[in-house]
């Protein structure tokens, strides 16, 4: 153990040396994570926007205990996240910079979401998911993810803009991959607030649409589809997708991010719903969804997936995880994916 942990014995060009840090970062990254969350909560990256400052001027505009603080700030420099430099002087660095609160492309929001006790304390009962293949919130809480929100309306709150933040983020990309001016009619089924759907018909004058989602989620549909001029051409309902109705009579049907909080079995028996209403129609099913990286690649989605299996029974699948559930359900994919992760999967009925 002493070679892990006695700098004397590891010379710097030593490969081993990374090895040994990378080893223990793998052991402390809950620590890692705690710090991080601190420095979040502080808005130490904001307080530190404007430029570099010493530890006492940051722990007074975060309300901070100075020594502390700086031991914490100190462990978070080094693994690159803050620099300090002069001694106990402070600035940002690019990994820093993400956890500005005005960074539309930084990670607080995941820090913040990832540090509820809604998301965290299920992960100490992982071992259930993993002896079972059950979510483990209900153990962990006692009460199922849906329950706890509404028992909890700040939490609710926090979680439905949470959801809304990573939604809008790549709209005009998607955008651009769907095509959706082929289409009269579309059914945006677990659709949120309707942000997304308006955006299409605001760009499609021709179309009509059908949006689903829980009653709570688009009691606020109304407003935002007011705001974007295109309530006269939608129908809202509301209820659990699991067992509603599904319209028939439509071009395309879409799943934006719905399929991967679903277990094999619930999304199987959503698409063959679908597929029964579809008939010969020769509509189409759009899904939005993660594609997991092959092999030993890095996807973020991989740390997604163990979300899924830990707090809501879903899962994130592979191309062939998704070529077997559509040919399950009576689809076929029509296209390779361009790209892995978040991406467009378009299906005909078969």
């Amino acid at each position: 153990m002493a070679t892990l942990t006695n700098d004397k014995d590891l010379v710097h060009n030593d490969p081993t040396r990374l090895h040994a840090q990378q080893l223990l970062l793998l052991a402390c990254g809950g620590r890692l994570s705690r710090v991080v969350h601190v420095l979040a909560e502080l808005g130490v990256a904001d307080i530190l926007a404007d430029g570099p400052l010493p530890v006492d001027v940051i722990a007074k505009k975060a309300g901070a205990h100075t020594d502390a603080l700086y031991r914490i700030l100190r462990n978070a420099a080094s693994v690159g996240i803050f620099e300090e430099g002069p001694a106990k002087v402070f600035q940002l660095t690019p990994l820093a910079d993400g956890l500005r609160s005005d960074n539309g492309d930084g990670v607080l929001p995941l820090v913040k979401y990832n540090n509820l006790d809604l998301t965290a304390r299920p992960f100490d009962e992982i071992m259930h998911s993993v002896r079972t293949g059950e979510p483990a919130v209900e153990r962990a809480l006692g009460m199922p993810f849906n329950v706890y929100l509404e028992k909890n309306p700040e939490v609710g709150l926090f979680f439905d803009e949470f959801m809304s933040f990573w939604s809008r983020q790549f709209i005009e990309e998607e955008l651009e991959q769907y095509h959706f001016e082929r289409f009269a009619s579309l059914a945006d089924l677990g659709g949120g607030d309707g942000f997304f759907l308006a955006q299409v018909l605001r760009r499609n004058p021709q179309m009509t649409a059908y949006l689903f989602d829980y009653p709570d989620v688009v009691r606020k549909a109304g407003q935002v589809l007011a705001d974007h001029g295109v309530s006269a051409r939608v129908t809202v309902e509301g209820g659990d997708l699991n067992q509603a109705e599904i319209p028939a009579g439509h071009d395309a049907y879409l799943l934006k991010a719905v399929l991967h909080w679903m277990s094999d079995e619930k999304a199987e028996n959503l698409l063959r719903r679908i597929r029964a209403q579809i008939g010969e129609t020769g509509a189409r099913l759009l899904v939005f969804d993660s594609v997991l990286a092959p092999d030993n690649k890095w996807d973020h989605g991989k740390f997604l997936d163990v979300d899924m299996l830990v707090l809501f029974g879903g899962r994130e699948r592979s191309l062939d995880d998704w070529r077997t559930l559509f040919e399950r359900s009576g689809f076929k994919l029509v296209q390779e994916p361009s790209v892995y992760h978040w991406t467009l999967l378009e299906c005909e009925a078969v």
